[in-house]
């Protein structure tokens, strides 16, 4: 059974082998996302500092792109899903970030976890075929990413986001943490 914190995030197993100590650091990082974004409005989902164009809101859309990509586009090599698949990504390579402001906070929630659930699905499916060895399906010239690669390059990309959600968050309303 994994401690849940004050925040409700699991914390990592302390014993256990590769693959449920990273899939654990990954939940981690998810759920630290998760609170930075907890119980905000629109106004909160959507606020900027200084003189970047980064939100909240525009964070955790892209965080539900970046979950498809690696765990559906590359790691299976599946194409795109809605809302992805309609956008002119050439007119707008951003759009996640921009188009996070005409969505909801409910709606932006819902779309991360979507794709939050969507891609422990496809690594349960992917690991029912292989470990964490197996290389990427879908792969690009010279770029063929395992697996373990692939979970890795993810708990950076939320504890990166984390950073940034940290200090969004704290312009807020003053919530601060780690």
């Amino acid at each position: 059974m994994a401690f849940i914190d004050e925040h409700g995030r699991p914390r990592p197993p302390e014993d256990a082998g590769e693959l449920e100590t990273l899939l654990g650091f990954l939940d981690y990082q998810r759920a630290t996302f998760e609170w930075k974004c907890s119980d905000l409005d629109s106004t909160g989902m959507g606020l900027t500092v200084a003189s970047s164009p980064m939100s909240l809101g525009g964070m955790m859309k892209h965080l539900a792109l970046v979950e498809e990509h690696w765990f559906s586009r590359r790691l299976l090599d599946r194409d795109r899903s809605a809302p992805w698949n309609a956008v002119d990504w050439d007119a707008d390579p951003d759009w996640d970030w921009h188009s996070a402001v005409n969505d909801t906070p409910e709606e932006l929630r819902a779309l991360w976890r979507r794709f939050v659930d969507q891609s422990r699905t496809n690594v349960t499916e992917a690991l029912s075929n292989g470990d964490l060895d197996q290389l990427a399906r879908n792969k690009l010239p010279g770029d063929q990413p395992n697996l373990r690669w692939i979970i890795v390059h993810m708990i950076e990309e939320y504890a990166r986001h984390n950073g940034h959600a940290d200090l969004l968050r704290e312009a807020v309303d003053g919530t601060t943490g780690e």
